[in-house]
């Protein structure tokens, strides 16, 4: 447990550190500690030792977070975890968390880095299908993030749109900044009514049909909400249940990393290899996970623009549905 203070410690400015030096530190931890993470690199007959550089790491399939704790340390000191949505009867993902605090803190950080002091905002939250759950990771960052900022506008709905609605209306002069971040479906839905204009609107989507709308394609989505909205851009939250940070796109589908994250695209035929080319599985290293495992081989599809610029593309054909972004282009 000191081991993980002090790294979180490490942490917390986001930025001013060795990136590659935290994830070689924390690989030689995990492949150590972590007893899921430990007996993969056994069975893929890997020699921690030959593991010199970052991108020979491997990284640990995300369904493990299904079927094994992926904790890197002594289990009796995880009690709390969070839990993936998913369809009934699926099987969700845990991610045991050694301290909500740290997690709850560096969401804020990584968020602020971005888009200023959450002081500065009115947070209205459309996560129907995560509130009516338990254990959703972003039900816990966004009521954080309504408390931290401080007004009484701020607030969750559920089915209740007009209420929503006539919040809108009530905002429209407001000097503050007003966020609206709601999962896909829910912001379609709201999409539909007669809405007021805000200048000072923010609309962020977090992913996901839930099987309540047909899949449709990002460009598609974000035309029917800028249009309803009258905003320029949508906004989108990229994060997972597996994962202790989040990426932001404030437009066009382009995602910001912070620093704490980076991600490699694999081979779509090969698992196991690094592509050399612009598309590929998206392999996520987020050095926040340093209590689970840091090193995750995602299903979902990336690929990077000619500026460096993250895109998420959607899932593989085969995997199963999961909560943070089911849209494909």
């Amino acid at each position: 447990m000191d081991y993980f203070k002090s790294f979180s410690e490490k942490l917390n400015q986001l930025e001013g550190f060795d990136f590659d030096g935290l994830a070689m530190e924390i690989f030689g931890f995990q492949a150590k500690h972590n007893r899921v993470y430990r007996s993969f690199i056994a069975a893929r007959n890997i020699d921690v030792r030959q593991v010199t550089k970052v991108r020979q790491i491997p990284f640990l399939p995300i369904q493990f977070f299904k079927s094994h704790p992926v904790i890197s340390g002594d289990e009796d000191d995880f009690k709390d975890f969070y839990s993936s949505s998913g369809t009934t009867g699926a099987i969700t993902s845990r991610h045991y968390v050694w301290s909500e605090r740290f997690y709850l803190d560096h969401a804020r950080r990584t968020f602020e880095s971005q888009y200023g002091s959450l002081d500065d905002y009115h947070i209205l939250a459309l996560l129907p299908a995560y509130l009516e759950r338990q254990g959703s990771s972003l039900v816990a960052m966004v009521d954080y993030f309504i408390q931290l900022s401080r007004s009484k506008h701020s607030g969750f709905y559920l089915h209740n749109h007009q209420d929503l609605i006539d919040k809108l209306f009530v905002l429209r002069d407001s000097p503050k900044k007003v966020l609206l971040i709601g999962v896909t479906f829910a912001l379609l839905d709201i999409a539909e009514k007669e809405l007021p204009q805000l200048p000072n609107l923010l609309v962020m989507e977090t992913g996901g049909m839930k099987g309540k709308r047909k899949e449709m394609i990002r460009e598609e989505v974000h035309e029917i909400l800028c249009a309803s909205f009258g905003v320029n851009e949508i906004h989108s939250e990229y994060g997972m249940t597996e994962l202790m940070s989040q990426a932001y796109s404030q437009g066009q589908g382009k995602y910001v990393l912070p620093e704490t994250m980076r991600i490699y695209l694999r081979d779509t035929h090969d698992p196991l290899s690094i592509s050399n080319r612009a598309q590929g599985g998206i392999n996520v290293i987020d050095l926040a996970n340093f209590h689970s495992c840091a090193f995750i081989e995602t299903q979902d599809l990336g690929k990077y623009d000619q500026e460096g610029s993250l895109e998420i593309l959607g899932r593989f054909d085969n995997s199963e549905i999961r909560g943070c972004n089911l849209m494909v282009n």
